[in-house]
């Protein structure tokens, strides 16, 4: 099955150990010297109804990544999440 990166924000990230929706990917990194996929971002959980922005992203490691189907991806993280900080974009 072949996959673009397009496609991919479009797909519903499950949990399978214990059953969380983490939502939509939203980036993607690459490891430039190999070429090859090393992990997934998915963007944290909205404080406070989004008043006060995001949480920190999940990412999520290629090796963790079980199935990707037509419109989810299945991963596979017993521990906790990795979090990357979420980039602040200041005011215009």
């Amino acid at each position: 099955m072949k996959c673009k990166l397009v496609d991919l924000r479009c797909k519903e990230v499950i949990n399978i150990h214990n059953g969380f929706r983490l939502g939509f990917v939203c980036d993607v990194i690459i490891d430039v010297l190999t070429g090859h996929m090393a992990a997934i971002l998915v963007p944290g959980p909205c404080r406070f109804f989004g008043v006060f922005g995001r949480e920190d992203d999940y990412l999520i490691p290629w090796e963790c990544i079980r199935k990707i189907g037509d419109d989810i991806i299945l991963v596979n993280v017993e521990d906790a999440f990795k979090r990357e900080k979420r980039k602040k974009i200041g005011w215009l």
